[in-house]
């Protein structure tokens, strides 16, 4: 494998107001050193307004808009707009959006901002709940999670649907480019953050972002458990490009599902039985992944063509 060189330069500042283990904070760090300086970020109400923007300051090193919770694809469909208006050059325009700004009230403005072509790249941090206003439940938290609206006690056992398929709903609009990230693998975090900017179109990219107080785990744990999500098959790391999928960490087998649930308080309610059929989901939905990354033909909810070529100085993590 090909070493990436992680840039040195900070677009980041020191001093703001993120948890301490935030998992967000470390995929925005992540993000804008494969992005660059030549950016601007719109974004919605989340986690990152309050960690980075309270008036009169920014802990971003890079333009910024606030916009509402509903409107990030429209925001930065109106971005590009004015930014090729203007004919300035070399600008990645970046929509920022926290998963329930994304998957739930955002997503008709996501689906037309997929739909329009716009060139620019829309990024979903995903730490599984409306965590900013109390840990909420949102459509991307998983089945059987304990939240402060999906509690555990009499009826209660978390979450009882199952975590929406953002990443379907993307690839069913076609775009040039989407990936999963997760900030437990930054050389492969920050070299896809940067193929994103390298290529023109709209670009989709699901971050997986832990989140301590709201999955009741300790700070100190979050790269861990980032890599546990991965190692255990519950967020695989690919990429799809012109419609073929390629993993981009392949396993040769799966931890079980346990090492995961079992440093999380927010299932510590689970029963055998309960994690038992979750683990038969995340398998189900590996060896799925592993099909269309071996086939590279069509048909498949991935697949748009019949050939499969990775681009030149791609590299796979191999575990």
């Amino acid at each position: 494998m090909v070493k990436l060189t992680i840039p040195a330069t900070e677009l980041v500042r020191p001093g703001h107001a993120a948890c301490p283990g935030c998992g967000p904070a470390l995929a925005m760090r992540l993000l804008l050193k494969g992005l660059g300086p030549r950016t601007v970020l719109s974004m919605p109400a989340c986690c990152w307004t309050v960690i980075a923007t309270p008036y009169p300051t920014t802990a971003l090193g890079v333009a910024l808009l606030d916009n509402p919770i509903e409107s990030t694809g429209a925001s930065i469909s109106g971005i590009r707009a004015a930014v090729d208006a203007l004919a300035i050059p070399d600008v990645t325009v970046v929509g920022f959006a926290g998963d329930g700004g994304t998957a739930d009230i955002g997503l008709q403005a996501l689906s037309g901002m997929l739909e329009r072509r716009t060139n620019a790249i829309y990024v979903m941090y995903d730490n599984e709940a409306y965590m900013n206003t109390g840990i909420q439940r949102s459509g991307a938290t998983p089945e059987g999670a304990w939240t402060t609206t999906t509690p555990v006690g009499g009826a209660g056992r978390g979450k009882p649907e199952r975590k929406k398929d953002i990443m379907g709903i993307v690839l069913a609009h076609r775009p040039v480019y989407a990936a999963t990230l997760n900030p437990s693998f930054p050389e492969d975090f920050v070299r896809k953050a940067a193929k994103a900017r390298e290529i023109a179109g709209p670009r989709f990219l699901h971050v997986f972002a832990p989140c301590p107080p709201g999955w009741r785990y300790s700070s100190e744990e979050t790269i861990e458990i980032g890599r546990l999500a991965t190692d255990t098959g519950v967020f695989p790391l690919y990429e799809v490009a012109d419609g073929h999928l390629r993993l981009t960490r392949r396993l040769s087998s799966l931890k079980p599902i346990g090492e995961y649930l079992g440093r999380q308080g927010r299932y510590a309610h689970l029963t055998p039985e309960e994690r038992a059929r979750l683990q038969a989901e995340v398998r189900s939905g590996w060896e799925r992944i592993l099909r269309e990354d071996a086939s590279g033909s069509p048909g498949g909810p991935f697949s748009s063509r019949s050939s499969h070529a990775a681009t030149k100085g791609d590299t796979v993590e191999a575990a």
